[in-house]
């Protein structure tokens, strides 16, 4: 079975800097994309930033230049760090791990506030 376990999850202020991790039960090489996405109330869930195994990364737009995904395989842990947090980025940020197109594995979520 594969486990995705999150945390780094907190209250910050705006401007400041938090980082996520996302441990895994297996290689990170295993999955085609390891990715974060968030979710506030009320609104759809949404794409964060995507790495490829070859360490090609993707972001949303509304992140692009503050955060930043890595991997690190040999502690099969995928990072989110997040700088210049702003209040709407506040959210629950799942980790995701896609193995295209067979299986999609989802982690609990970890709450990410960021106050004003």
């Amino acid at each position: 079975q594969v486990q995705l376990v999150e945390s780094g999850g907190g209250l910050v202020q705006a401007g400041g800097s938090l980082r996520l991790s996302c441990a895994t039960s297996r290689s990170i090489f295993s999955f085609n994309t390891m990715g974060w996405y968030r979710q506030a109330p009320g609104k759809q869930r949404e794409l964060v930033a995507i790495i490829t195994r070859n360490g090609d990364t993707n972001y949303g737009d509304s992140v692009k230049g503050r955060f930043t995904i890595s991997g690190d395989n040999a502690k099969s842990t995928v990072y989110l760090l997040m700088n210049s947090l702003k209040p709407e980025d506040t959210a629950v940020y799942y980790c995701n791990a896609r193995l295209v197109p067979l299986y999609d594995f989802w982690g609990q979520g970890t709450q990410v506030t960021v106050s004003s």
